[in-house]
């Protein structure tokens, strides 16, 4: 029996005299090269745990490692990525125009928690009309529970989830079934706790400062192969597990002075992996920025965009939030606004170069709506970031009506933007989805409790805030996915299918031109205009009667009375379009 062999490599310019490969029993001396990589050829089967030794140091795991099984701070495993037998040789790809997104977290999305678990709902999300399931960051942190953003091992699926040959089943059972799958990944940070990195090399500056500490080393000395780093991780999950998107959190702490941004090499190399895939691969970035140029192509010599393909707009997602909800504490106060609503049907930044009293400064930079269609900003009404980071993780159906609900989706799933549902948003989950975290490190486990206790204490929630290392605070927050049959979430099920079925067929309902559609807000009656279509809401306590001649679509608490007129109840919403368009769809 023949004994495979493996091309052991690690860059580690911070090593003065050695660096040693600890496998099995065995330390091995390995050899730098003119580049500080070190490496060396040795036996070894996939499985085979290993580790680096940094001149006289302590093991650490490979920075590259692809499998962590007894997590950050244990040694590193073999895996052989090629060993899954792919059945996907005909997909092609999911395009942005076509997208419908759906987050989720994989261990609240099933009781099981597991990549190999979540499945068996996919036929749900099939059936719903989803198109593109984003997963939230499943990077290997400390513990086995958390959101994923405190990753430490960027190349290892968490071992919890099912390890990497879970995500490649996941991934193409997910494309079985015309779904396709984005990755959310972390580089503007890593982790507090289990971070090796500064052990091999300068993968960090203090040069810049983020929110989390240092910066990622984007633009120093040795910066090159900290960006390789980065980008190497990202064609692997296009390349090596079939992966549709990416996307990324919090660009704007991705600091980089170069003249050519990171962002943009990362754009130009996925579209190069584009071309030889024959498959669209998107970036979708999380930007605080409110700035275009994410968004827009790199131009011919450099100078246009970043060439991303989408980026979140989270300013759509506030201004239906007060719209539904009325809540206008913190940075919702700037869209209470009347003029937010119709703003946002038009550009996605209500800051584009407007005051933000949150920031105390004026924000953002105008989109051009005749160049950048509308479906190159995802938007929502719920996310993992809006709905955890509430002091007890209250979803918008504990806020609001089964109505107002309605209204919402009605809203985002018949606007020109892409739409993006978070898990369980669909049939109004009852489940709270709060923030939780399995800490290893006590010292740091009691320090985010406690933190994160006084935080909403000044609020007067702090003694409703759920402890985030307690593991019932995760368990309370995993789908019941039972209640689907029961009356309220069903009807809302069903509204939330037929719209994205509408979506799909009406081309009125998926228009991406920004400066095609209007709303008109009077009173309590908001009118959407898409085309020749409206989308009428009722945000008030007395049925309205609209006159229209145009016929209903769709209706949530809405119908149309003898006179041919559109009666819609309070809470109530209805899309409306020609006869023609409605005998035919």
């Amino acid at each position: 029996m023949s004994t495979r062999t493996h091309t052991f490599r690690v860059w580690a310019p911070a090593a003065e005299q050695t660096v040693t490969l600890c496998l099995g029993d065995d330390a091995l001396p390995m050899t730098r090269t003119d580049d500080d990589w070190w490496q060396l050829e040795a036996p070894a089967e996939p499985g085979a745990r290993y580790a680096f030794r940094v001149d006289d140091g302590e093991e650490r795991p490979d920075p590259r490692s692809l499998s962590q099984p007894d997590g950050p701070d244990g040694r590193s495993a073999l895996v052989d990525l090629g060993a899954h037998q792919w059945s996907d040789d005909d997909w092609r790809g999911v395009p942005l125009a076509d997208a419908v997104v759906y987050e989720l977290h994989i261990g609240t999305f099933t009781e099981q928690g597991t990549l190999d678990s979540a499945i068996g709902r996919l036929d749900h999300l099939a059936d719903l009309g989803v198109t593109l399931v984003e997963l939230m960051p499943v990077a290997t942190f400390p513990g086995t529970r958390g959101w994923g953003y405190d990753g430490v091992d960027l190349f290892a699926v968490h071992e919890a989830y099912g390890g990497a040959a879970a995500l490649q089943r996941f991934v193409d059972a997910a494309h079985a079934r015309g779904l396709g799958v984005c990755l959310d990944v972390v580089y503007n940070h890593l982790g507090p706790s289990g971070n090796y990195l500064p052990v091999f090399g300068p993968y960090f500056t203090d040069a810049h400062h983020t929110p989390w500490g240092w910066a990622v080393n984007l633009d120093g000395p040795s910066s090159d192969e900290v960006r390789r780093y980065l980008i190497d991780n990202a064609l692997m999950w296009f390349r090596d597990f079939h992966l549709d998107a990416l996307r990324l959190d919090a660009v704007h702490a991705l600091i980089d002075d170069r003249a050519v941004h990171f962002l943009e090499q990362l754009a130009a190399q996925t579209d190069s992996l584009s071309e030889v895939l024959d498959r669209p691969l998107l970036l979708i970035a999380e930007s605080d920025r409110n700035d275009p140029k994410t968004v827009t192509d790199r131009g011919v010599g450099g100078t246009g965009g970043l060439g991303l393909h989408a980026q979140w707009a989270d300013d759509v997602h506030h201004t239906w939030h007060v719209l539904l909800t009325g809540e206008t504490q913190g940075y919702y106060a700037d869209f209470a606004d009347p003029e937010a609503i119709t703003k946002t049907a038009r550009t996605p930044f209500f800051h584009d170069g407007t005051w933000s009293s949150f920031r105390d400064r004026e924000h953002g930079r105008p989109v051009d709506g005749d160049t950048t269609p509308g479906d190159r900003f995802v938007v929502s009404l719920q996310t993992h970031d809006q709905v955890g980071n509430r002091a007890t993780g209250d979803r918008l159906s504990h806020l609001v009506s089964p109505g107002r609900l309605a209204i919402g989706a009605a809203l985002m799933l018949t606007s020109p933007y892409t739409p993006m549902l978070f898990m369980g948003e669909e049939w109004g989950a009852s489940t709270k989805w709060a923030y939780f975290t399995d800490h290893t490190d006590s010292a740091l486990a009691q320090a985010v409790s406690k933190g994160r206790r006084a935080e909403f204490a000044e609020h007067g929630w702090g003694d409703e805030v759920p402890d985030p290392q307690a593991a019932s605070t995760m368990t309370d927050s995993v789908l019941r996915w039972e209640e689907r049959d029961e009356p309220v979430h069903a009807a809302l099920l069903a509204w939330y299918r037929e719209l994205i079925r509408l979506r799909r067929a009406v081309s009125d309902l998926r228009d991406p031109s920004l400066t095609s559609g209007r709303a008109e807000r009077d009173g309590d009656l908001l009118t959407v205009h898409r085309g020749a279509h409206w989308v009428v809401a009722n945000l008030g306590t007395e049925p309205t009667r609209v006159e229209s001649g145009l016929h209903i679509v769709a209706a949530f608490e809405a119908s149309m009375d003898a006179g041919g007129a559109v009666v819609v109840d309070p809470d109530g919403v209805v899309v409306l379009g020609p006869r023609s368009d409605h005998e035919r769809i």
